[in-house]
């Protein structure tokens, strides 16, 4: 036997033992060609916020199950704060992506690397509301440079990309 002919061999009793284990487990077979389901969004944001509405648009269009909650002001802060976001990250929404917060207009690719990555932190701000960023962009592509910042829920921040 051929050492590539041995090799295959123990790949496919691998292949076989792990989809044996995982169907034990109940976990159905992925078939070929399978989409992976959308990461699932919660965002909370002020109805009338047309800047909020053009950032949750590029989520969806980013790969986002998004799902919306409109909050008086009041509910909405509150919601910040029980998420731990401080007025040194606020922005005008937040959002919840597989038990992280997103705070501000934190652009998609940033979301997807928190996700792939997935940091011992409890999110990511872009403070403020950065002229430019998702969602708030002006006539003239005019912008402003920017950090995305991780908190923890102890309060610490760290930079986590530029723009």
């Amino acid at each position: 036997m051929t050492r590539l002919t041995t090799l295959s061999l123990v790949a496919l009793v691998t292949v076989a033992t792990t989809a044996s284990a995982l169907a034990a487990r109940g976990v159905p077979p992925v078939e070929a060609g399978a989409v992976a389901p959308k990461p699932m969004m919660q965002v909370y944001k002020s109805a009338t916020c047309g800047c909020c509405k053009s950032w949750v648009a590029k989520m969806q269009a980013a790969g986002f199950d998004v799902r919306v909650t409109d909050l008086e002001e009041d509910a909405l802060q509150a919601e910040k704060a029980k998420r731990g976001v401080g007025d040194n990250l606020a922005s005008c929404h937040t959002a919840l992506v597989n038990g992280y917060v997103v705070e501000g207009h934190v652009p998609a690719e940033d979301i997807h690397r928190l996700l792939k990555e997935k940091p011992a932190i409890a999110g990511l701000a872009a403070p403020g509301m950065p002229r430019g960023s998702p969602g708030m962009e002006v006539p003239g592509g005019t912008k402003d440079a920017y950090q995305v910042l991780t908190f923890t829920k102890a309060g610490k921040t760290t930079v986590f990309a530029k723009h």
